[in-house]
């Protein structure tokens, strides 16, 4: 084994899919340098996740590649719901541009996603991917450096890290190595996933097909220009794939039909039981497994990127205290759990289960979906507001804190920009009202801007919603994530003295970029 006491790097992410990645190119945004360790040489060729919404896309967006991916992704409707004959239940519309500023739901593929991300990250010299490296040791977790321990052509190597964020997926050795252990969530089908390349005038209403059958449920979405995905839950006995797909071609088609990939997966939903140790940290499919059925899966694991990388950063580079860490977990498992209880919700609508209560479920679902504004609100509720907590004003039921602040297009240097293009990547306070003393102290002893919302030149949207919200000022964390509140009237932030605690500490901080002696950071494979 090749061991170098001085080779040690701020973070190692261990895995390069689009979830480690992405937290590399985030991290970098805040000056701090990672290693990607990937035991793969490149990135797999045949489609996996395929479906984005807003709030993923503005992640993106701070990762460096909004532009890029806008480029690859595709608009779609939304989710509808059919019978057994394919007569539309429920439509889940999610049309036009969210809260966030982009089309609330995108169709993209995923291996483009992962080489726009790759790109992005060689360009960069705080980041290097190894590919060919596969990782055979984390820890032990501890506030100290932390041993890594990988294999690749040119032996064992062992390198310490500051932090390592274990992005490696459903079967994590990470996960292992922190002792985690799944809880299950009680849904486990098999079903085949097939994408398909056809020019045939395929019935689509540009959006997800939910087919609520429980002797043959289904997924139809359209991907790109000639690209279609088809899953079915498998069944005793075989079955033609043309014979499947045959309600959404054109009666008797034979024209062409290029299947891209034909595989069974088991659809699973897990959380882990704990997702920090120490400095290790679990992310995406090594934290949780969603059942695709609302495209929510990678979605979970960009969040959980955007949520701890700024606060990762603020320790490394600012010197912050490690209790901050303490909130990754707390403000994203809750909402990651709370996903994939809707996901196996909708799982056992299209399924009907297989207990006696199935036909009492696909009834109740049949009148749900009559109720008044039902579908609206449930296609709102893919990421619901963090609840109280130490990044999160405390003692608020309602209101603006613990949510997004939306993304209109602003005034930026004589140009339209994105508000968060405007407002870069660390804190910023929004005011609707002529900022007083203690509020600018504040905003300086951060480091932070101060800007009113009338300077910006949006079309109204940031005054509106802080009137709505009854808030005179807002405090916004990296994240976009409204963590305190001036009310209405109000002179200062009502919670300063929770989460001060957790920005500020004494400690020195880690030198940013801090790397073996001689080794540049930079994107590469064996």
């Amino acid at each position: 084994m090749t061991v170098d006491e001085a080779a040690r790097v701020p973070v190692v992410i261990v895995g390069a899919g689009p979830v480690g990645v992405t937290a590399a190119l985030l991290l970098a945004r805040h000056g701090i340098g990672s290693l990607v360790l990937e035991r793969h040489q490149d990135v797999y060729p045949l489609p996996r996740a395929v479906a984005a919404d807003d709030e993923v896309r503005r992640i993106l967006q701070a990762a460096g590649v909004g532009e890029e991916f806008a480029a690859i992704a595709r608009p779609a409707n939304g989710l509808r719901l059919l019978d057994a004959r394919h007569r539309v239940m429920a439509e889940f519309r999610r049309t036009g541009h969210g809260l966030h500023g982009y089309p609330q739901t995108s169709m993209f593929d995923q291996p483009a996603l992962e080489h726009v991300l790759r790109d992005a990250l060689a360009r960069l010299p705080e980041c290097e991917l190894r590919g060919g490296a596969e990782v055979t040791g984390v820890g032990p977790g501890t506030a100290g450096p932390v041993r890594v321990t990988y294999r690749d052509d040119d032996g064992e190597h062992q390198l310490w890290a500051d932090a390592v964020l274990g992005c490696d997926g459903a079967n994590s050795l990470t996960r292992q190595a922190i002792g985690a252990v799944w809880e299950d969530l009680r849904f486990e089908e098999r079903w085949t996933v097939v994408d398909v390349r056809t020019g045939a005038e395929v019935r689509c209403w540009e959006g997800v097909d939910q087919v609520c059958d429980p002797h043959r449920p289904a997924t139809f979405m359209r991907v790109g220009e000639d690209r279609y995905r088809w899953e079915f839950r498998v069944r005793d006995g075989q079955e033609r794939l043309r014979e499947l797909v045959a309600p959404w071609l054109p009666p008797s088609y034979d024209g062409d039909f290029e299947v891209l990939r034909e595989t069974q997966y088991t659809f699973r939903a897990r959380v882990a039981d704990r997702w920090r140790s120490g400095r290790v940290f679990l992310l995406g499919d090594a934290a949780h497994l969603t059942p695709p059925f609302i495209g929510q899966g990678l979605c979970s694991g960009l969040r959980d990127a955007f949520n701890l990388t700024w606060k990762l950063a603020r320790v490394l580079r600012q010197g912050a205290h490690d209790r901050l860490l303490d909130t990754y977990e707390s403000e994203r498992k809750p909402p990651a759990r709370h996903v994939i209880r809707l996901a196996v919700a909708l799982g056992w609508a299209m399924t009907g289960g297989q207990d006696g209560a199935a036909p009492l479920r696909r009834r109740a679902l049949a009148v749900a979906c009559r109720i008044p504004g039902l579908t609206g609100r449930a296609g709102r509720d893919l990421s619901p507001p963090l609840t109280a907590g130490p990044l999160v004003r405390r003692g608020v039921r309602r209101g603006l804190a613990g949510t997004h602040a939306p993304q209109p297009w602003v005034s930026a240097d004589g140009r339209r920009a994105h508000l968060d293009e405007r407002v870069g990547d660390s804190f910023a306070v929004l005011t609707a009202t002529e900022p007083g003393p203690s509020l600018t102290a504040l905003a300086r002893s951060l480091g932070i801007p101060v800007l009113p919302v009338s300077d910006l030149g949006d079309d109204g949207t940031l005054a509106a919603w802080m009137r709505a919200g009854r808030a005179d000022a807002v405090l916004l964390r990296p994240d976009r994530v409204v963590m305190d509140v001036v009310p209405a009237g109000g002179r200062d932030f009502t919670s300063a003295a929770d989460w001060a605690a957790l920005l500020h500490t004494a400690r020195s901080p880690v030198p940013a970029g801090r790397t073996a002696p001689g080794t540049p950071l930079r994107s590469t494979t064996r």
